[in-house]
């Protein structure tokens, strides 16, 4: 009996989410097609220009504008942010740190204080 083996593929969203980057600002080729996981791969090893490009210009997705900003997805939402932006537009944000911005980094914190408390507990 000889196996055979299939070719895994994904979504064009699913890659998107996995190389961190906001499907609708991708090429047409890569939004109509499917992706291998062999191209993914080769996407994330060695990133053609308009991924480098993406990745350090945007538009980005908002886990990764929750994440340089340093608050939660609902974060972004209590503050009203729910479209994708940039990173000209997120160093904006930081640099004018609303106050949105500021409690939002502080629940984080203790958030992540919690869980860290709560993970040393566990351990002992």
């Amino acid at each position: 009996m000889t196996s055979h083996k299939s070719t895994q593929t994904m979504k064009p969203a699913t890659a998107a989410k996995k190389l961190g980057v906001y499907l609708e600002a991708t090429p047409a080729e890569f939004r109509e097609g499917v992706v291998t996981r062999d191209e993914l791969s080769a996407l994330q090893t060695d990133p053609p220009e308009w991924l480098r490009d993406l990745r350090r210009n945007g538009p980005h997705p908002r886990p990764v504008v929750a994440a340089r900003l340093g608050v939660s997805i609902s974060g972004l939402a209590r503050g009203g942010v729910t479209e994708p932006l940039t990173t000209e537009q997120i160093d904006a944000l930081k640099n004018d740190c609303p106050e949105w911005l500021q409690k939002e980094r502080a629940t984080q914190a203790e958030v992540r204080k919690e869980a860290a408390r709560l993970k040393e507990k566990k351990a002992s």
